[in-house]
């Protein structure tokens, strides 16, 4: 990801390997700050307060909280305490406990006065591998959504390729590329016409403060729009496909991904539009079976839908409440759409139905 011209990461390590620098989210989009961990406690911190999110991401700071500990403690106690108090931050991406639990059985394996300098190469293996991973994840959305641009304008229609995303699964929710935004980078680099409907995505506002940000950083043409009025626009033939990313998905092909993804694939099987999951393979929890009801959905603070924070006239950050007081909220902050209501998944091995056989069949081939 280009950011003011320069390429950059969502998280690095620093020079010194004494501390990690992440991009702090909770800024964007008004301003652009970077923080420096330093324990594997400010690594929690930053995850369960969304300093960094994602499902990758967070998977990927988990493993540098790992390399934070071990700076201070390599004995198998200290290191398991800290991979449990990393696994508690957040109950529903999978990539998180599959993060930590990898690097946590490659740092035992190894003698203590190694631990420390191999949990940084774990770490920074890990960054690298999602990477790759994202990019594969682009090319095979490429390959996926052009044809649908060169359909369109066979049949007169001009207009770029119309996508609608939900939430961030851009380079914001990984460490670069994103999931979902990996095609849309690819399609506009390669000079396919396209434009991103960008939910907002409330209660956080991830589509209008980060997505929206990420593209405009990218120069890729797009249109913020209100979480309801997506089935709207694919009514009116309005939005050629959609594509989200996931934060767990099932062995039968159910996909855990923000609040609200259920309703916009229930929106475009009524209007015939595909809807698209990307799909690190890192997503995939084949312990489970019925999506819907064995993913933990995680359930945020009451205060993310009663108030809402912005930029004022003056430029400060200011913070608003939204409902009368002594109103109750609930916030969950997933849903799980059913494998029916997904066209595909787009994985960094391809593009394969959202069905128990064909999951099984890639994880065998993986696996080989």
């Amino acid at each position: 990801m280009q950011v003011q011209g320069r390429p950059t990461r969502t998280i690095w390590p620093s020079a010194d390997a004494r501390s990690v620098n992440i991009v702090d989210q909770r800024a964007l989009p008004h301003t652009w700050v970077t923080q420096q961990l330093h324990s594997v406690e400010a690594a929690a911190e930053a995850i369960a307060g969304m300093a960094v999110r994602g499902a990758p991401l967070i998977g990927v700071t988990a493993a540098y909280g790992l390399a934070l500990q071990a700076l201070v403690d390599v004995g198998d106690a200290a290191l398991a305490d800290a991979a449990a108090t990393l696994k508690a931050t957040r109950p529903t991406a999978v990539n998180l406990a599959w993060a930590v639990d990898k690097t946590l059985t490659q740092l035992l394996a190894v003698p203590r006065e190694q631990r420390a300098a191999t949990a940084w190469s774990l770490a920074a293996a890990l960054a690298d591998a999602d990477v790759r991973t994202n990019a594969a994840i682009g090319d095979h959305g490429l390959a996926l959504l052009r044809p649908l641009a060169a359909q369109k304008h066979a049949r007169g229609d001009k207009r770029p390729l119309q996508i609608l995303t939900h939430c961030n699964a851009g380079w914001l929710a990984t460490v670069d590329w994103g999931t979902a935004i990996a095609p849309i980078y690819k399609l506009h680099a390669a000079g396919t016409a396209v434009h991103v409907w960008v939910d907002e995505t409330r209660p956080r506002n991830q589509g209008a403060s980060l997505t929206a940000w990420e593209l405009r950083e990218a120069g890729v043409p797009h249109t913020v729009i209100a979480d309801n009025a997506g089935g709207h626009l694919m009514q009116r033939g309005e939005v050629d496909a959609v594509i989200v990313g996931c934060d767990r998905v099932s062995a039968n092909g159910d996909v855990c991904n923000k609040i609200g993804t259920y309703l916009k694939a229930l929106a475009a099987r009524d209007c015939g539009v595909p809807f698209y999951v990307a799909m690190p393979m890192s997503t995939l929890d084949l312990s489970i079976n019925d999506g819907s009801q064995e993913i933990p959905i995680e359930e945020r603070s009451a205060r993310e839908v009663t108030h809402l924070a912005g930029r004022s006239a003056n430029g400060e950050i200011v913070e608003v409440q939204l409902v009368p007081d002594g109103s109750a909220a609930a916030n969950p902050a997933f849903d799980v759409t059913p494998a029916r209501l997904v066209t595909a998944l787009i994985t960094e091995h391809g593009v394969i139905p959202a069905t128990a056989t064909a999951i099984a069949t890639l994880v065998e081939g993986v696996a080989r």
